[in-house]
């Protein structure tokens, strides 16, 4: 697991470059405005389970404007057709990106000078934009680009287990803890640096939606617990998936998944998450319950 001594907070965007609307960044690529807002909605339903984190966005604000933080989504035209797009914030996410036109991309997003916590989305589209962001400003801390993308549009092959359920805001605090744990595990280092403010605001929104997953064990504490991060009404995708060090060999984990994807498909019809391709005791736990891979995504951690 990768180390580092200090971090400023990922979800901070840093903008130091803010396009206008409409404002063209290369000879096919621009920044998108209200009027593209019906383009990049259709661009998003060609496969909105790959495109859940653009739909997510678009169901909150509305439009393909520039965000008010300084976030914005820039798409590439073949004439007045929109093929291709990318968001733009605190971090860096392709949408129906082709390796074809991911270093365009790239380039786009090198001029703004901004920095960011990761880029994360399909692999051909994330590596190839990282080819040319390699040689930009920002150094990477972990490139993880074999990442298979496995999804679930059925009931669980296994049985769920019962014990698990969604917390509730009594439970704020002891769910934050586990939340930091698996998250320092995973990135190698604390999300509460500095306070972690964001971080905290994020894990009691996930409470209050409903869409943080836990079970006990018989002393009160986390035995397991997952996310449902990005939620749509076509999609959702499960991260943040734990088990804590005690529990973990029992056996134990395919029932949670199970229990989690079953939660998770009464919500929306379809379920998915991605994982390292390293880890081969979870690659084996979510084949267990049914999870198929249908892809390939990559991530690059700043």
């Amino acid at each position: 697991m990768e180390k580092i001594l200090s971090k400023v907070a990922p979800w901070l965007p840093s903008a130091r470059r803010n396009p206008g609307a409409g404002e063209s960044l290369s000879a096919s690529i621009r920044v998108l405005d209200d009027a593209d807002t019906a383009a990049l909605r259709a661009l998003v339903s060609t496969d909105p389970v790959a495109n859940i984190f653009m739909d997510a966005q678009l169901a909150v604000t509305g439009s393909a404007r520039p965000g008010l933080g300084g976030s914005l989504i820039v798409g590439r035209f073949d004439g007045a057709l929109l093929v291709s797009a990318c968001w733009i914030g605190a971090n860096i996410v392709p949408i129906n990106v082709t390796a074809e036109d991911a270093e365009e991309f790239g380039h786009v997003v090198k001029s703004l000078n901004r920095s960011f916590a990761s880029c994360f989305g399909p692999a051909d589209a994330v590596m190839g934009m990282w080819k040319v962001l390699a040689e930009g400003p920002q150094q990477a801390f972990s490139v993880r680009p074999n990442q298979p993308f496995m999804t679930l549009s059925k009931a669980p092959a296994i049985e769920p287990e019962p014990s698990l359920r969604a917390s509730h805001a009594g439970e704020y605090d002891l769910v934050l803890p586990a939340c930091a744990l698996m998250f320092e595990e995973e990135l190698g280092y604390s999300p509460l640096v500095n306070g972690g403010s964001f971080y905290r605001s994020r894990v009691r929104s996930l409470i209050h939606s409903g869409h943080s997953l836990i079970a006990l064990d018989t002393e009160g504490a986390i035995r397991f617990k997952a996310e449902l991060g990005t939620v749509t009404t076509r999609a959702t995708q499960i991260q943040g998936v734990w088990m804590n060090p005690e529990h973990r060999g029992g056996g134990k984990a395919a029932g949670y998944m199970a229990a989690v994807a079953d939660y998770a498909l009464r919500i929306a019809p379809t379920t998915s998450l991605y994982v390292n391709d390293y880890n081969a005791p979870a690659l084996a736990t979510y084949r267990k319950v049914g999870f198929e891979e249908v892809g390939e995504f990559a991530t690059i951690l700043f």
